[in-house]
């Protein structure tokens, strides 16, 4: 009698572990296919646009990714925000936020061979940054980082301006020394020489594009932080040191 009933016990407690495991895997189930059936919907609405991902974003609306971009929804998909989404409590920007965490890399998975490397100094700390050869702030930035020390600095060329963007980072990127002849450029407006060789420009742009880099300078520190525009000198120094 005793072994009948821990038996039945025993199945029992498999049965309700089983119940309580389907339990909690359903409503993820059910979200799952939520996001999946406004995903087909919005595809179908909108010419079937190429739809990245579809998230429930706390503030009750769908967040659906179109590559680089974001735009909110209902679950019907029957109106669409295109436009920031600012939190008007705290007035952040929620959709920028949205954007730069889904963009984030760890520096050091940054693909460093679309890159040349400056090392003043002891080169202890380290920057990255995105800049197009015809951007003002880029040459702006240039000028506040050429007295900065003990820094080793990535350039990511990022020829989106203009074509002419494109023929001076191949002529750069093609010289005997890529970052003097940058340098010279950005800070004393010296055209660099034409030069042919095989250039990554379609990968450059691509992984500009990938990283959401809107505009240039766009600079990202080891503590895998990021900052857009030609910030002083002193702010630098201090991103530097705290990335330390």
């Amino acid at each position: 009698m005793f072994k009948l009933y821990s038996k039945f016990l025993g199945a029992l407690l498999v049965s309700l572990v089983a119940t309580g495991a389907v339990a909690q895997k359903t409503p993820n189930v059910a979200a799952e296919a939520k996001t999946q059936a406004i995903k087909k919907l919005f595809s179908e609405r909108f010419d079937q646009a190429p739809v990245t991902a579809v998230r429930l974003t706390p503030y009750g609306l769908y967040e659906i990714q179109l590559g680089m971009d974001l735009v909110y929804t209902d679950e019907k998909v029957s109106f669409v925000l295109d436009g920031t989404l600012i939190d008007a409590m705290t007035r952040r920007d929620i959709t920028r936020e949205r954007q730069d965490a889904l963009a984030k890399i760890p520096f050091d998975q940054l693909p460093f061979e679309l890159s040349f490397k400056q090392v003043k100094g002891t080169g202890a700390r380290k920057v990255a940054i995105f800049e197009d050869p015809n951007c003002g702030y880029c040459k702006q930035l240039r000028q506040s980082m050429k007295d900065i020390d003990n820094v080793t600095i990535y350039t990511f060329p990022y020829p989106i301006l203009s074509p002419d963007s494109t023929t001076k980072v191949r002529n750069i990127w093609c010289a005997k020394d890529r970052g003097a002849t940058w340098d010279a450029w950005m800070l004393k407006g010296q055209v660099p020489p034409t030069v042919e060789c095989d250039t990554p420009i379609d990968a450059m742009v691509a992984l500009g594009q990938k990283l959401m880099v809107r505009g240039t300078p766009a600079l990202f520190f080891t503590d895998d932080t990021r900052v857009g525009g030609a910030i002083p000198k002193d702010e630098i120094e201090n991103r530097l040191k705290q990335a330390m």
